[in-house]
């Protein structure tokens, strides 16, 4: 059986690394010695806890419930708050970038809109999609919002007027994560 014992001077030591793993202190282990129960670290006035890994769910237990999202995708919505969002109809092209978190629109663009129906030449070529970039881009920032996500649909490859629209937000200063 092993026994795990805690240096007595822990309280006393300066962290040689800044990080979570760093702030427990280092149990000792031998074997021959049955004071200490091997879960439980006993210092005067304190227990502390033995780490442990913490690991994905088995194969088992995912099966049981199927329906519990994974570590990444619970985590993705505050890593990538902004999403844009990009819709190509036959007559006009619209964008908008919301907040994963809340749904609440940042910003949007759209040719349909009266102050750009008028003014351009047409609503679905190349100089349109330039202009819906800009648009996004300037609304965006002046929502301080200087980093966004696109994730694209299935089979949508990012190419003609997405790729226009992606790059002039890209020339404008948005960074894509």
């Amino acid at each position: 059986m092993a026994c795990i014992s805690v240096p007595r001077s822990c309280g006393s030591l300066k962290p040689t690394q800044l990080s979570w793993a760093s702030s427990f202190s280092n149990p000792s282990i031998s074997f021959g010695c049955t004071t200490t129960p091997p879960n439980l670290i006993r210092t005067p006035n304190k227990v502390s806890f033995v780490r442990s890994a913490w690991t994905r769910r088995s194969r088992g237990e995912a099966a049981k419930r199927p329906s519990k999202k994974s570590w990444g995708q619970r985590t993705d919505m505050f890593l990538r708050p902004f999403l844009l969002d990009v819709f190509f109809s036959k007559r006009f092209i619209h964008a908008k970038v919301m907040h994963r978190g809340t749904s609440k629109v940042i910003s949007a663009a759209s040719t349909n809109a009266n102050d750009l129906r008028f003014s351009l030449q047409s609503l679905t070529d190349d100089n349109a999609c330039r202009v819906i970039g800009n648009l996004i881009a300037e609304r965006a920032k002046d929502a301080d919002v200087f980093a966004m996500s696109f994730e694209p649909k299935k089979n949508e490859k990012i190419e003609g007027k997405l790729g226009l629209i992606l790059d002039t937000i890209k020339e404008n200063g948005i960074i894509f994560v």
